[in-house]
Formats: C-alpha cells, sequence, structure tokens
C-alpha cells in the first residue's frame, strides 16, 4: 500500500473516531442526579432562581414577595413592585417603579423610599380616581380604577386601581383590593390580559364566585392567586378552579413568561411568597 493510500485509509479512520465521539456527545442522556433528589424520602427539589439573573429578551420574570407584592423585572433590569408596602426584603435594591392601592396598609405605604423614580398610588387622595400612562420605554403602566367598600361601609369610587402592565409583547394585569365584578366600561379599558394576579382570599376582595367569572371573562392564560393567606383558603380557590383550569403547584415563587411559553390553556400558577433576600 503506497504512502498516499495509507494517508487515506488513516483519515478515513480518524474521521470515523470523530464522528462517533461528536455524535456520543449530542445522544448524552440527561443526568438522574435530579430525578434522585426528587424521589429521596424526606427531600424536595426547587429550582429556586434568583432575582439577579439576567432576564431572556422578550420575557417578563414576575416573583411573588407578599400578599399581593410582586417583583416585574424585565430584559433591560427595569424592577417594578406592585402593591408596594415599604418592605420587599433584605435585598439592596429600590425598585424603579412601584404601584400601591390603600384598601389595607398591606398595599401601600405613605412613606415610599426616595429613592424610586415612579411612585404610582391607585387612588387620588382628593377623591374622583386618578389616571397614570407612564412610556418607561421598555415598558408601558397603566390602570383602570374600580371601587372599594370604604371603612364605615360605604363605597369610595375610584379607590382601587388595577395596574396593566405592557412589556415583552405581554399585557399583565394586577387586579389589586377589587371589590366589584368590573364594569364593561372597564373590561373594554382592561383589553386581553395575557396574564393576571387574582385575589382568591374569597370575601375580603370578591367572593370566590365572582372572581371565577372574573377570570372567565378576561380569559388570561396564566393566572397566579394571591392575596390568600393561609394555605386552606388557597386550596379552597384551587378546588373550584381545577375543573376549568390547568393547575401547576411545584412550590416555586417565581415565573419567567414570554408570548412563546404562553400555556395553551388558562393555567393557574401558584407562587409561593419569598421576600428578596441579600444573598440571593
Amino acid at each position: 500500500m503506497g504512502i498516499l493510500s495509507r494517508f487515506l485509509c488513516l483519515w478515513v479512520w480518524l474521521a470515523g473516531v470523530l464522528t462517533g465521539v461528536q455524535l456520543q456527545a449530542q445522544e448524552r442522556r440527561a443526568s438522574h442526579c435530579i430525578a434522585l433528589a426528587e424521589s429521596a424520602p424526606g427531600l424536595h427539589y426547587l429550582h429556586r432562581a434568583s432575582w439577579r439573573q439576567p432576564v431572556a429578551s422578550d420575557t417578563l420574570h414576575i416573583r411573588y414577595i407578599a400578599h399581593a407584592s410582586f417583583l416585574l423585572r424585565t430584559n433591560g433590569g427595569l424592577n417594578v413592585v406592585t402593591d408596594y408596602t415599604g418592605f420587599i426584603g433584605s435585598a439592596p435594591m429600590i425598585p424603579d417603579v412601584v404601584t400601591m392601592n390603600h384598601a389595607h396598609d398591606t398595599h401601600w405605604t405613605s412613606q415610599p423610599d426616595p429613592g424610586i423614580a415612579h411612585v404610582l398610588p391607585g387612588w387620588a387622595e382628593a377623591g374622583g380616581g386618578v389616571h397614570h400612562h407612564l412610556d418607561l420605554g421598555e415598558m408601558l403602566i397603566r390602570n383602570v380604577p374600580t371601587d372599594i367598600r370604604s371603612m364605615f361601609g360605604g363605597v369610595e369610587p375610584q379607590g382601587n386601581s388595577i395596574f396593566v402592565f405592557e412589556v415583552a409583547g405581554l399585557c399583565v394585569g394586577h387586579l389589586g383590593h377589587l371589590h366589584h365584578i368590573p364594569t364593561p366600561a372597564q373590561y373594554a379599558a382592561l383589553g386581553r390580559l395575557d396574564v393576571v394576579m387574582a385575589a382568591v382570599d374569597g370575601g375580603i376582595t370578591l367572593p370566590l364566585d365572582e372572581m371565577l367569572e372574573v377570570l372567565g371573562r378576561l380569559k388570561s392564560s396564566v393566572i397566579i392567586p394571591m392575596h390568600w393567606f393561609t394555605d386552606p383558603s388557597l386550596q379552597r380557590f384551587l378546588s373550584q378552579v381545577a375543573t376549568q383550569f390547568d393547575v401547576v403547584d411545584d412550590g416555586r415563587s417565581s415565573l419567567d413568561v414570554s408570548l412563546r411559553t404562553l400555556p395553551d390553556r388558562p393555567t393557574v400558577f401558584v407562587l409561593r411568597p419569598r421576600y428578596l433576600a441579600a444573598e440571593e
């Protein structure tokens, strides 16, 4: 066999070896570490994504902080906190925007951090409601006023706001301390909400049957329960919605949402509240 023939044989053999290695790498089986951890008695494996992690393009990161407070974080690093009470945890983060409602002091603060660039109350001190239309480029924040029950049994017209966040091609709504089924005009002003945060306490805001009516009308792809106080009250809501919606309850505190990852049918994602920690 000549030198050229030997070289060609060697080249063919080497190419075959490299191809085999490449195929082996592509077909590598997924690690069983997580599966083993989940199957071990008494152990629970949770994906705990840090609020500091970068957010993918065309995606919104939603983190449940507490009660009715959520962190909305964008790809550009914009941080928005809903129903801001003045405390979000030990994390050294000052939000760019906070929204508030004043039905109870667990939904607002009279002394927001002076470093917050935009503080958006959902009511007007003089009454008559307030209207916000804050265009931040990456996100548009607007509100739809609704009425609330007053402390003395009456009604405070336009004392609550449903805040709507238009970002990453999504329309995200936070119903706030909703006390009545929205009117046709209010539904029209809201538009189609891809994601909705809804109070499911069953009475302090709306009775569950009325909240289910609202959620059915909104037809949102993602429903995130809030304002549920105890696990039994949350389970009462879940038991009633399970016949209408899919339910995902896997212990997570956050959710990344984009147009391409919206579920095919309305789905309730249960997020467990967790304050933002400095060590994350």
